[in-house]
């Protein structure tokens, strides 16, 4: 579970803008933050829904295979690679989910679909770019959705 301690780690450190910690913000930590305007609750409740929606899209390789399917596997493939991540749009990933994926997660946030749909344009690059080092999907990318899961839970309860 490191990948992941580090990865909530850096996050929630990150979004409670603490400083002191080592190296340079995390990526993934900074679009969180920046969409929550440093509430650190909103933060996790962002992430947790990021996750919810890897997870209930068929996990990080369903996601992958949704995306690349829907024309965006440059996008997708920039995500799991070890270099920059190459941007998508809200309306591009409410074409690849659909809307009822994306209109879930607005109203578990409490925003409006536009608005859910450009945070997770944001945040979903970020958060494929983190479960994917080396440039690789893990062994085990559901175990991972769902121990970040639990983890988020603990964190926010």
């Amino acid at each position: 579970m490191g990948l992941l301690d580090s990865i909530l780690g850096d996050v929630v450190g990150t979004a409670a803008g603490a400083a002191g910690q080592s190296g340079s913000a995390n990526p993934l930590g900074s679009v969180l933050a920046s969409l929550a305007g440093g509430n650190q609750q909103q933060t996790g409740n962002l992430l947790a829904a990021a996750m919810s929606m890897l997870q209930q899209s068929g996990g990080l390789g369903g996601v992958l295979d949704m995306l690349r399917s829907s024309g965006l596997g440059a996008q997708a493939d920039s995500w799991v690679s070890t270099g920059a991540n190459m941007p998508v749009t809200g309306d591009q990933l409410h074409q690849a989910f659909g809307g009822s994926a994306l209109g879930n997660i607005a109203s578990q946030l409490g925003l409006p679909q536009g608005q859910a749909n450009s945070a997770m344009a944001q945040i979903l690059p970020e958060l494929i770019n983190q479960l994917t080092p080396n440039g690789r999907v893990p062994d085990n990318p559901g175990d991972l959705i769902s121990q970040g899961l639990s983890m988020l839970r603990g964190r926010t309860a």
